[in-house]
């Protein structure tokens, strides 16, 4: 059965097609996450210790509020677009819709408390300008962004996905160039504007790049409301433990331990975009494979998690052989890089496992229990983290992360075969009175 494969139900497509999309969706990912990480180390460079640790803190609590922008509207189009291309425009429109409410919302929010914590001019009224302009172009544009991405791997266009990964991680990269080396840009306030334009002008690209495939259809489809609510709620609390150490550090450890650490953490990020790869590539036919039930889809999965955990373990090697390489593009002043990057990487291989499960579940419509084990993980992983890092940094940092990450695809395996054997169960009960009727 095609279901059971790693290719997409119906398609016919021959093995090797599947690995050259592979190959070029990793590739996209691989090349956005370098583009990523020279942007990061030009930044560094050019910002300095204060500066880059004050643009690393509010880039994070953005990251936080970007999985909740949109309400989780994005998942819903990919999943109800790939079993029915008809229902694109009341899709986009349910996106547009959700995107610019809450994007509004939390860009407010932050406007507000932000500058209580953060400086970046001396006059309040500039601080608080920058703030809002940073929390603009991290938020919402970024949402529009990612949303364009999303609408082509909803059509299976993984050509034209790849294209928006590059494109929006090289034209990053170019600004920070520009705006740092040209320039001589040193300061956030600075950089906020180039950002800003940056990502202006990316999303002007994304929006004509799509405006073909159908106008939005105005109104929000109230079923997926709480599918949308379930499936981002478990990232925004995942986004606040991955950001939790970050905060704890930045309290009681000093600036180079602080700042190595965040870019160890970057690279574990890069490292796991090749498992990513897979996943997006794999989700559109998850969810036309699952419409009738997780368990027909259950040899897909059992080999995707094959191909995850062999594509992590690669990852984490490479990572760990290129680590000497670091110091020469964020400078000498990183000692403990090199260490701290060699001891995270192999985090990535449990991150995969489980993520293979939670993206089954998510592929079939199975939200609250994804959302369950996802936000209790995320809850828990995010208080044992924060403790662990106040107790002995960084190490208790680094213990907590394998201690949680492995319970993670103990907890997420559990639920996802006891969903398989449920619906299993469910088929057979259906299937046994029909054919008792007919057989009457």
């Amino acid at each position: 059965m095609a279901s059971e494969g790693l290719r997409e139900p119906g398609a016919h497509r021959p093995f090797l097609s599947m690995i050259m999309s592979y190959a070029a969706s990793g590739g996209s990912l691989i090349i956005g996450s370098a583009a990523q990480l020279l942007t990061f180390a030009i930044l560094a460079r050019w910002l300095g210790v204060h500066e880059f640790s004050v643009f690393v803190a509010i880039t994070a609590v953005a990251n936080i509020a970007v999985h909740l922008c949109g309400l989780g509207a994005m998942e819903c189009l990919v999943r109800r677009v790939a079993r029915d291309r008809s229902m694109y425009s009341r899709m986009l429109g349910h996106n547009v819709i959700l995107t610019a409410i809450s994007g509004i919302v939390l860009v407010l929010l932050g406007a507000i408390a932000l500058p209580f914590f953060f400086t970046l001019s001396a006059d309040p009224a500039t601080n608080i300008a920058v703030i809002t302009l940073m929390l603009i172009t991290n938020i919402i544009f970024v949402r529009v962004i990612v949303l364009t991405e999303q609408i082509f791997l909803a059509h299976s266009n993984f050509a034209s996905a790849n294209k928006v990964v590059v494109g929006f991680a090289i034209a990053r990269t170019i600004a920070a160039a520009l705006a740092c080396i040209v320039f001589g840009v040193a300061t956030v306030a600075s950089w906020a504007v180039w950002q800003f334009v940056c990502h202006v002008l990316v999303a002007i690209g994304c929006w004509y790049a799509v405006k073909g495939l159908g106008r939005p259809v105005y109104g929000i489809v109230r079923e997926e409301l709480p599918q949308g609510l379930y499936f981002s709620i478990p990232f925004i609390l995942r986004a606040v433990r991955q950001n939790a150490d970050l905060l704890v550090l930045s309290l009681v450890a000093s600036a180079e331990v602080m700042s190595s650490y965040s870019v160890a953490r970057r690279m574990l990020e890069s490292s796991y975009l090749s498992v990513e790869a897979l996943n997006r590539l794999i989700y559109p036919g998850s969810a036309k494979a699952t419409a009738s039930g997780l368990h027909h889809a259950f040899e897909r999965v059992r080999k995707v998690l094959v191909a995850a955990t062999s594509i992590s373990i690669a990852a984490a090697i490479a990572v760990f052989v290129l680590a000497p390489v670091l110091p020469y593009l964020f400078g000498k002043d990183y000692v403990s890089l090199v260490s701290f990057v060699r001891i995270l990487c192999w985090v990535v291989v449990p991150i995969a496992m489980w993520s293979v499960a939670m993206e089954a579940l998510g592929a079939s419509g199975h939200h609250p229990a994804r959302a369950s084990v996802m936000g209790l993980g995320s809850v828990l992983g995010a208080a044992l983290t924060a403790w662990a890092t106040w107790y002995a940094p960084p190490a208790g940092t680094f213990i907590s992360f394998y201690v949680i990450e492995i319970a993670m695809v103990i907890v997420s395996w559990s639920v996802f075969l006891r969903f398989v054997r449920r619906d299993r169960e469910g088929a057979v009960e259906h299937v046994v009175p029909a054919r008792m009727a007919h057989e009457g």
